[in-house]
């Protein structure tokens, strides 16, 4: 018989959910303070907190009257302040993964505050360790501090002395009535570990100063572009979310619906190439170079193991992305829940021009180690020798010689041509690169002047925007202007684009906006000289994020919802490529001074 989930239980609009991460994992936090979603020790673990995908696993600090909520994050981190006001009281709760972060051991750090009057919340602490399989045992409360065993993983739980631990229940935990004065505060400090711990329970206090230090270490001031305050959020999302090893996961969830009851819901708890490679063209664009510096580790180390055999995707530690499967909880509503991805079977071509461009935009900084050398090497020679394979495209669909794989790769041959410091034989890189075009042309050039998806497929792709903005063609190439007006016009809604059209359906109404060829477009009509028609995109899609100012894969524009997994990397890195284009800021100047009139600048 099935059981009702209890208020605590119940998912939210993806809107609605804040972030917190160290960069080896990270957690989703809903507005009753419940924290839905948590994977340890690392990124692709099973959850010890699942409600997110129907599980009954939940850490949740919940006022005990009625509230509204609402929060904020701690500038240029990913510190979450969850804010409640009451009839009584105004409450804060401030979130962290404590940092600096180690990869087996994870420090879940939450402070109560009563802002306003007394703060009186529960507190409810039900955690359980594959997919709800793994429930606690051995539980036992010395010196004030709670310790037990979660699967394979230990636990420890200080600022709980009080709780009572209830077994009979859907899920075993505690419970812990909190009162805070006036003024004061009250700390939680949640361990979980699958090594364990020799010493005691760690400070509050010194957890807290150590992730403030840290975040404000690593987060740069990134001040001169259009969108200062969204370019560092979206920067500390980036960072969140990219391991001391250097890989980056492409989200921190697994299978949210991108369409509901449609199948459409996988498992990005991974690193991808592409994504990762994207995210470092745009801190290097940004002037941002550490996060770059962990893009091209990444991609170059995997290619200096694997060389042609290069997998769209791997585990933060390098390895396989396992082969999807699904697991015993009911799923985000509308969805199932899935691990692993169907990814490591595929082979996509515009991975090798992604890694040439990232490898590119660092030899740009003299950020590119010598020994990298022997990777761009290895991608340049992927490409000469795949550039007639069919592969599976950036969409990940049906094998075909996609458009946007070939240009991206003539993209990345010209970039790494234009920098000795990439060690590539530049006029072998060149000829190489004016081959592809030559081929696309032969083959892609729909009769209206643009390009097309594929010989098959005449239809115009938003992936397409990808070379244009890397420089596959001179700017300004007359097939490039095209294809940006094709999108504008055949992909394009209230300043929102969509990948592509599946047969003569409306657009929406098979699944979202997607965020990645949104800001794309910014970047695109900024290049081609219309600046305002960039500032609109920008506009649009920068809204298109819930309170936390978080993005996922698509928008639903007809509901106003965020739709697929969350947060997505690749989306926050476009958002802060775009808002340090220069045509943008100066656009921004421009109107902060009243020099630019309404003008609609179409392309």
């Amino acid at each position: 018989m099935s059981v009702e989930p209890t208020p605590i239980e119940q998912p939210h609009v993806l809107r609605e959910y804040a972030f917190v991460a160290d960069g080896e994992r990270g957690a989703l936090i809903g507005p009753r303070g419940d924290i839905a979603w948590l994977c340890a020790p690392q990124w692709d673990s099973a959850p010890v907190f699942d409600t997110l995908i129907g599980g009954a696993s939940v850490y949740s600090v919940t006022p005990e009257e009625r509230f509204v909520w609402g929060g904020y994050y701690d500038s240029g981190s990913l510190i979450w302040n969850s804010r409640w006001v009451t009839s009584s009281t105004v409450i804060e709760c401030r979130e962290a993964l404590a940092i600096p972060a180690d990869a087996h051991r994870v420090v879940v750090l939450r402070r109560i505050r009563a802002l306003d009057g007394e703060a009186r919340v529960l507190v409810e602490l039900n955690p359980a360790h594959e997919y709800g399989s793994a429930p606690l045992r051995d539980v036992r409360c010395a010196a004030g501090v709670w310790e037990a065993r979660c699967g394979r993983l230990r636990l420890r739980w200080s600022g709980g002395a009080a709780a009572v631990f209830h077994e009979n229940s859907r899920c075993p935990g505690w419970r812990l009535p909190v009162r805070v004065p006036p003024g004061q505060y009250h700390d939680l400090v949640l361990e979980l570990s699958d090594t364990g711990w020799t010493g005691p329970p760690p400070d509050s206090g010194t957890c807290w100063q150590a992730t403030d230090l840290t975040w404000k270490r690593e987060i740069p001031a990134l001040r001169a572009n259009a969108a200062p305050r969204d370019a560092t959020h979206a920067y500390a999302v980036l960072r969140g979310m990219t391991s001391a090893g250097g890989g980056m996961v492409a989200a921190a969830t697994t299978g949210l619906p991108e369409r509901a009851e449609e199948g459409a819901n996988y498992d990005y708890r991974y690193v991808w190439i592409r994504d990762q490679c994207l995210a470092g063209q745009a801190a290097a664009a940004a002037g941002a170079l550490p996060l770059l510096d962990s893009a091209v580790r990444f991609a170059a180390e995997r290619l200096l193991a694997d060389g042609p055999a290069l997998m769209p995707a791997y585990t933060v530690r390098g390895e396989p992305v396992p082969p999807g499967r699904a697991v015993d909880l009911p799923g985000y509503p509308g969805g199932r829940a899935v691990v692993g991805n169907r990814v490591r079977e595929q082979f996509q071509l515009d991975i090798f021009g992604e890694a040439l461009l990232v490898f590119a935009a660092a030899a740009r900084h003299d950020h590119l180690p010598g020994e990298y050398q022997r990777a761009v090497a290895l991608a340049v020679d992927a490409i000469a020798a795949h550039r007639d394979r069919p592969d599976a495209g950036i969409w990940e669909i049906d094998d075909e010689c996609w458009t946007h794989s070939r240009l991206i790769c003539a993209a990345g041959l010209r970039a790494v041509a234009d920098f000795p410091a990439t060690g590539a034989d530049a006029a072998a890189c060149l000829h190489l690169a004016e081959a592809l075009v030559s081929q696309a042309a032969r083959t892609s050039v729909h009769p209206a002047g643009r390009w097309q998806r594929s010989p098959q497929h005449p239809e115009v792709d938003a992936a397409l925007l990808l070379p244009i903005i890397r420089g596959a063609l001179p700017r300004g190439d007359p097939r490039d202007r095209a294809t940006v007006v094709a999108i504008a016009r055949e992909l394009s809604s209230d300043f929102y684009v969509y990948r592509y059209r599946e047969g003569h359906s409306p657009l929406g109404s098979n699944e979202g906006a997607f965020l990645l060829c949104g800001f794309a477009m910014v970047i695109a009509a900024s290049d081609l000289d219309h600046p305002v028609v960039a500032a609109r995109y920008f506009e649009r899609n920068r809204a298109a994020c819930g309170t936390p100012g978080l993005f996922a894969e698509e928008f639903d524009v007809t509901q106003r919802q965020l739709r697929g997994n969350l947060p997505q990397a690749f989306v926050h890195g476009l958002l802060l490529e775009a808002s340090n284009h220069p045509a943008l800021q100066r656009e921004w100047a421009e109107l902060e001074r009243g020099d630019r009139g309404q003008g609609q600048d179409r392309p």
